[in-house]
């Protein structure tokens, strides 16, 4: 089956000089066609990593702009790539020119289910919460939506989903062509700031810190902050994936990515002012546009940066998409191998995770 209309002051801590153990078996018990059982050390490579410039990728900001990624893969060398929107890094490892990728739960779902179980592999979390239903000042419940027009970042994406299928939790329908009680209307999120501003829609589903910059710039309110919806409020945001060619072919290179990833986790939890002013150097540096202090500092807190990927949540997010009617039944089996992950974890005496 496909996914229709899917798509997202200390120091940092010393490089973990870790030699590759026995990879033999993935989380849950299924390795796929990973090759994560590979015990033999390939020649250095150059690994080509995505991101996007966004407040729920930190993680892979500060990984980048403060060198931890670099020192971390050692004599691998780190061909950073940015992107806007989870289908595109998507296309970039179907066609070979990604490696690895910072990404939300739907465009991954999307990935695994469109090449049969086999393309990629989860092999870290990276970012929880971060998304909210920021509406006019004047909607107080989900009974008052009925006959308004919200926005969600891209049909069929994790933002959207979640809308949807919230919506059909409070008996509104909202139909895949922007009919129904509720019309949603698709939009990046920087127009759904302007729209919501000149009063063309009346709220939308967001990740931050677009929801922060609805309430602070547009005049909006928090109708329902999405960790409400989820045990002890975590869920899925921005999770790595690898390509399992990748990880079966260079299997050291990817656990000192991972090694990288854990190092990045613990600066951006140790400081969060350093890692902040990381994140707006990277965005600015990329973008053009840095994100207002005010705003950085709101939307963190709404964030939890977590190297689990909560994988629960995922399974979760599957089932809500086909309640919704933007996927059909899948098998996510194989999808994770954090077989890489708890070994970093182990060395570093932090606690594994399950797939």
């Amino acid at each position: 089956m496909r996914l229709r209309n899917s798509a997202f002051g200390r120091a940092p801590a010393a490089v973990l000089l870790v030699a590759l153990a026995l990879l033999t078996t993935a989380c849950g018990g299924d390795t796929g066609s990973s090759g994560s059982g590979s015990t033999a050390t390939k020649p250095p490579t150059a690994l080509r990593l995505g991101y996007f410039p966004n407040v729920t990728h930190a993680t892979a900001l500060v990984g980048v702009q403060s060198g931890i990624f670099k020192s971390a893969l050692g004599e691998n060398t780190l061909e950073a790539k940015t992107f806007n929107a989870g289908p595109a890094a998507v296309e970039a490892l179907f066609s070979g020119a990604l490696d690895a990728t910072y990404i939300g739960p739907n465009p991954a779902i999307n990935a695994h289910v469109q090449s049969g179980g086999e393309a990629i592999r989860i092999i870290s979390g990276a970012t929880s919460g971060g998304a909210s239903l920021v509406v006019k000042p004047s909607i107080n419940s989900a009974a008052d939506l009925k006959g308004k027009k919200l926005a969600s970042p891209q049909r069929g994406g994790t933002q959207d989903v979640a809308l949807r299928h919230w919506l059909k939790d409070n008996n509104l329908k909202a139909d895949l062509e922007g009919g129904g009680d509720v019309s949603i209307v698709p939009q990046e999120n920087a127009q759904t700031l302007e729209t919501f501003r000149s009063g063309q829609i009346d709220g939308g589903w967001v990740p931050e810190p677009w929801a922060t910059r609805l309430v602070q710039e547009g005049g909006g309110k928090v109708l329902l902050d999405e960790r409400a919806l989820w045990p002890d409020g975590r869920f899925v945001t921005t999770h790595l994936i690898v390509r399992t060619k990748f990880l079966k072919e260079h299997p050291d290179a990817v656990h000192r990515l991972v090694e990288g990833q854990v190092q990045a986790n613990e600066l951006v939890n140790g400081n969060a002012a350093e890692a902040q002013r990381m994140v707006n150097q990277a965005i600015t540096t990329i973008t053009g546009k840095g994100v207002a202090d005010s705003v950085l500092q709101a939307s963190w807190k709404n964030l939890e940066f977590t190297n689990d990927p909560i994988a629960s949540s995922l399974t979760v997010s599957a089932e809500h998409a086909g309640d919704v009617g933007l996927l059909g039944k899948v098998n996510l089996k194989g999808i994770y191998d954090l077989t890489v992950l708890n070994q970093v974890l182990k060395t570093a005496n932090q606690p594994e995770v399950k797939g």
